[in-house]
């Protein structure tokens, strides 16, 4: 298993739960709006770490992560407005929100372990 398998499967199995999870939601104006903008957001990070993992300098892989935090951050607030909303069941949602948590924190770390790996290498002028 290359470096960063196991990440990009974890997303790509969390993509995977979103579109379950949309197929639950209301079929009300608020639900599908919620559910296209749910479906966006949480179906791109696979293919944003993907897009990292083939970057051309560790400027680009940390461009391409933070375009994939930024997304799992947008599917964690849509989770939270389907809580407060009472759209689905937290049974329904636990899964889905404490894996785009974990997610987001694995990414947060790789973020800033390649920019304090780029500040030690850079030489103080």
């Amino acid at each position: 298993m290359a470096k960063g398998d196991d990440i990009q499967d974890r997303l790509i199995d969390f993509a995977v739960s979103i579109i379950h999870l949309c197929a639950e939601l209301p079929k009300s104006q608020a639900g599908k709006h919620i559910t296209e903008q749910l479906l966006r957001s949480g179906t791109s990070p696979a293919p944003n770490y993907t897009e990292a993992r083939n970057a051309e300098s560790p400027g680009d892989f940390v461009h391409k992560l933070k375009i994939t935090l930024k997304e799992l951050n947008e599917t964690g607030v849509w989770l939270q407005v389907i809580r407060r909303s009472e759209m689905l069941t937290p049974a329904q949602l636990d899964f889905v929100s404490t894996e785009c948590e974990e997610l987001s924190k694995i990414i947060n770390a790789s973020i800033k372990t390649v920019l304090a790996k780029k500040q030690v290498r850079t030489p103080n002028r």
